[in-house]
């Protein structure tokens, strides 16, 4: 993990160096002062990319951050503050931060369109403001002090060039941590994320307080940049071109966030020499967005795809023939030590859904380090049970307890932390992440060597494999294998054969019978494949409308005529007399 996340950041600052020292070498003066406003504006939309692209939250007051940062580098130039222009570029920053976690409150409750009208809100408001107070030095025409070595034109390009590669370096190792794994994971889905243990509030507020950080820092730049500033800089405007164009461009990824600052930059100045009104400029941007949503795929995103097929043709050999190899498997560690007795106990469950009865006083247990299954006919409650245990339930009679200790008042991510783990009917990984990256994200804190024997004790794919490329029977084991790694005292697995063939099945139910003797971890299996479940449980429960019918061994309870009418549809021998 740490070698990729060097090795990426390496690759982006040596990309953007060169890039950097191209610009310098060959550009004429005035297209070196109008490249800075490309970097600088790609600074900006570098803090949209986080918050939209990674998080996938919608913030149309970006430009609002960026005007608290210049205020403040403005302040501090007018107060002939000491420290300097970067000392004050940092200040204002750090003085976006707390503004970006207050917008990013409604986020928490607000989602889509809802959340938009509140940032947009915000903009206004930052508008009126903003026309009301000006920036300091303004009207005395203060010019804000640029540092001795970065004085000239070139020397500030210099300047907002080593800004631009430490913030983006940096965010290639947050976008690469678990941080980074949870912001897609939130993106993709709040409720396994929190399944997984992440706070969905501070992943969100995070991305809002990193956001808002980035673009003060790019909103100082630009105090340093034009000298003095008016609240047109500022505007609401701004920020909806902003946000237009960061999500046509894909405005997470490094080259789409200069892509963007390219096209807010120069496609007013050819408008300009073109003699059309700047607003056509404004529909440029906002057809470009639309059809990027409507696609599913940035422009930076077809970039990446159609390099990665023109790579492949190059990389691509002839194959040799070799002999076969002989794998050794890696040892997976001891299994963990979780207290012994009852692992799960669920007592007088009920859930109701208005007038609808869902659970009906449903009791079952799951001792420690064995496999319990649960079936019955669809819409038996099973997934019910399984989303009250695991506390994605808002209310519920009953109890539910861990080791003995109840978990009535927690919420998911709580439960998840105490070592109530579960997977989906239908995968929620994000498709952006690896597979390493995923496991990572399920299993905090495991070792690389780990993450290698798990996933091919599960027969996954390797941990550098996009989860993009995995077809939909792997996903569910990588699911599976992501839980199972974290190795917590329970473990709730819904239905994780769909999709695999009989023959994959019931390999799958080999590996969940081991799971107790090998992690450590009792299991609660969801499951309608009946072979699969008389291979990897030691004991069964049957619902059916609600209620438990039966409960024991399994071939006893397969066997049971109640079990063969409710689960089955064999009607018991009286009736058929």
């Amino acid at each position: 993990m740490k070698h990729a996340s060097l090795k990426a950041a390496l690759r982006t600052a040596l990309t953007l160096g060169i890039l950097a020292v191209l610009i310098y070498a060959f550009l004429p003066k005035y297209w070196i002062f109008l490249v800075t406003a490309i970097f600088i504006t790609g600074i900006a939309l570098q803090s949209l990319g986080l918050v939209t692209g990674r998080t996938g939250m919608i913030s149309l007051c970006q430009m609002s951050f960026a005007g608290v940062g210049a205020w403040v580098t403005g302040y501090l130039n007018v107060a002939e503050a000491p420290g300097g222009l970067i000392l004050w570029i940092v200040l204002g920053g750090l003085a976006a931060v707390p503004v970006g976690v207050v917008i990013g409150l409604p986020a928490l409750r607000l989602r889509g369109i809802n959340l938009a009208i509140v940032t947009l809100g915000f903009a206004a408001a930052f508008d009126t403001v903003l026309a009301t107070i000006t920036f300091p030095g303004q009207t005395a025409f203060i010019q804000v002090v640029r540092p001795s070595w970065f004085e000239s034109d070139g020397g500030y390009f210099a300047l907002v060039m080593i800004v631009y590669v430490a913030i983006a370096v940096a965010l290639e190792f947050v976008n690469r941590s678990r941080l980074g794994a949870s912001w897609l994971a939130v993106r993709h889905s709040e409720r396994a994320a929190a399944a997984h243990g992440v706070s969905v509030p501070m992943a969100k507020l995070s991305a809002f307080a990193i956001s808002a950080f980035i673009s003060g820092v790019s909103g100082g730049l630009l105090a340093g940049y034009l000298g003095t500033l008016v609240a047109e800089n500022f505007n609401m405007m701004q920020s909806l071109a902003l946000f237009a164009v960061a999500s046509m461009v894909g405005a997470h990824f490094t080259l789409g966030a200069v892509a963007g600052g390219a096209m807010i930059t120069l496609f007013p100045e050819l408008l300009r020499r073109l003699g059309l009104p700047q607003d056509i400029g404004n529909v440029f941007f906002a057809v470009g967005a639309v059809q990027a949503m409507s696609t599913g795929e940035t422009i930076s995103e077809t970039w990446v795809r159609l390099g990665s097929k023109l790579a492949s043709r190059f990389r691509r050999k002839p194959a040799a023939v070799a002999e076969p190899e002989v794998k050794t498997a890696r040892p997976l560690g001891t299994p963990a030590v979780h207290q012994p007795g009852v692992a799960l106990e669920v007592s007088g469950l009920t859930v109701r859904y208005g007038n609808v009865l869902a659970l009906d006083k449903v009791s079952l247990k799951v001792p420690s380090r064995t496999v319990v299954g649960l079936i019955g006919p669809n819409g038996a409650g099973k997934s019910t049970t399984v989303d009250a245990i695991a506390g994605f339930l808002p209310r519920y009679e009953g109890s539910v307890s861990l080791n003995g200790g109840p978990l009535e008042g927690l919420l998911a991510t709580e439960r998840a932390r105490l070592g109530v783990r579960r997977t989906w009917q239908t995968t929620r990984i994000a498709p952006e992440l690896t597979v390493g990256d995923y496991i990572r994200l399920a299993a905090p804190g495991i070792r690389p060597a780990e993450i290698e024997a798990v996933l091919e004790w599960f027969d996954c794919p390797v941990p550098e494999a996009a989860i993009a490329s995995v077809d939909a029977g792997s996903r569910r084991l990588i699911d599976v294998a992501g839980v199972v790694a974290a190795r917590p005292p329970v473990l709730l697995l819904d239905e994780p054969a769909a999709g695999q063939s009989y023959a994959e099945a019931l390999k799958l139910g080999d590996r969940i019978a081991s799971i107790p003797e090998v992690f450590g971890s009792a299991v609660l299996l969801i499951e309608h494949d009946m072979d699969l479940v008389r291979k990897a449980c030691s004991d069964i429960t049957v619902f059916d409308f609600g209620r438990v019918i039966a409960n024991g061994a399994p071939q006893t309870v397969l066997s049971s005529p109640i079990v063969q009418k409710a689960y089955m549809g064999v009607e018991l021998e009286e009736q058929v007399a």
